[in-house]
């Protein structure tokens, strides 16, 4: 498969500061002897200065040093070990606050840490142990105990207060939580940049880049679809998510066992079935694929469905290439879908 960015391309985005590209080359600059990630914030270096590499290990065996600035050597976006802390001692007890004088007698700055989840989880840290609550508190009234009880337990100091944050996350009074569903969402890194994944209690029903462009409109239409809303939490299927997908970014795992929930149409299902009967490290055309469905003549149709698939790398859609093996259409961006493919080629005999 051919290459799918020139130098051109790859000095643009470096000028952009595009951190899409994470993973995906290395900017190498040969004044210096460092080398960068593609979204360094660093002084631009001149073209003519610029070397580009696939791999970190590249770069080294050419001898560049990683970059001070950007680290390279360091997991993109990779959540601080304290807030991972955090996040596990909130994760066990969900009934735990936080506030800002017991971050600093952590020696934790309360504006750094509410920065962060910001950015990450486009809510204030407090709100998302606010939304933790609220996840805890919807468990415990559908299973039958008591609202006033429940406000109370899971660190509410008033039952207006806890009416009041309810109804503003489910849409409807607690009296009537059984109506609505939870998925639950998790943010971790890859070697391609952060992914966000959601379950409910039946599976994995989203696993998706963080700057996928569709992003809003799958949490839309899977809280649409299942009459759910989308809370910080962690489940059994997001853990299982976690281990298969960190054994398959270390060259260890080929195929996945973990439980998936994908509300869709009977040909949408159909046709993620057989996306994922596709061995690992093999390709597919949009032919092939819409002939294995039973519908030879609807590669369009086909080809859409595959573009609405929410659960990248475990429904591998990016095995799915043009009849003359040119590399179409992925959610992720091609490069993704390039770097995806290169590497389950590299490692398909181990």
């Amino acid at each position: 498969m051919k290459k799918q960015l020139s130098f051109e391309q790859k000095y643009q985005l470096i000028l952009d500061r595009d951190t899409s590209y994470e993973g995906i080359f290395i900017t190498a600059v040969k004044t210096t002897g460092i080398f960068c990630r593609p979204g360094c914030t660093a002084r631009m270096p001149k073209a003519e200065n610029v070397v580009f590499y696939d791999s970190i290990h590249e770069a080294i065996l050419n001898g560049y040093r990683p970059c001070k600035i950007c680290k390279p050597m360091e997991k993109a976006h990779e959540t601080p070990e304290y807030i991972k802390s955090i996040i596990h001692e909130l994760s066990n007890d969900p009934f735990l606050k936080i506030k800002d004088y017991d971050l600093r007698m952590r020696d934790i700055e309360p504006n750094t840490i509410r920065r962060w989840f910001k950015t990450h989880y486009k809510m204030t840290f407090h709100a998302y142990q606010r939304m933790l609550r609220i996840n805890t508190a919807f468990k415990k009234i559908s299973k039958g105990e008591k609202v006033t009880s429940t406000a109370f337990d899971v660190g509410f100091e008033s039952i207006s207060g806890f009416n009041s944050s309810f109804q503003g996350v489910f849409g409807k009074p607690p009296s009537q939580a059984g109506e609505k569903e939870i998925i639950n969402i998790i943010r971790f890194t890859s070697p391609l940049g952060p992914m966000f994944a959601c379950a409910t209690e039946k599976g994995v029903c989203l696993f998706e880049f963080t700057n996928r462009r569709m992003l809003e409109t799958e949490f839309k239409d899977l809280r649409k679809r299942l009459n759910a809303v989308i809370l910080p939490g962690n489940n059994i299927h997001l853990k299982q998510l976690e281990q298969e997908i960190s054994e398959y970014f270390n060259g260890k795992r080929k195929t996945f066992t973990v439980s998936l929930d994908t509300p869709g149409t009977e040909f949408q299902n159909h046709v993620w079935t057989i996306l994922q009967k596709i061995p690992y490290g093999e390709t597919r055309s949009y032919q092939e694929q819409a002939i294995q469905v039973g519908k030879p003549n609807a590669v369009r149709a086909v080809a859409s469905v595959n573009g609405f698939n929410r659960i990248a790398i475990i429904i591998p859609c990016h095995r799915v290439i043009g009849k003359n093996g040119e590399l179409k259409g992925y959610g992720g961006g091609l490069e993704r879908k390039k770097w995806l493919l290169d590497f389950e080629q590299k490692n398909i005999d181990l």
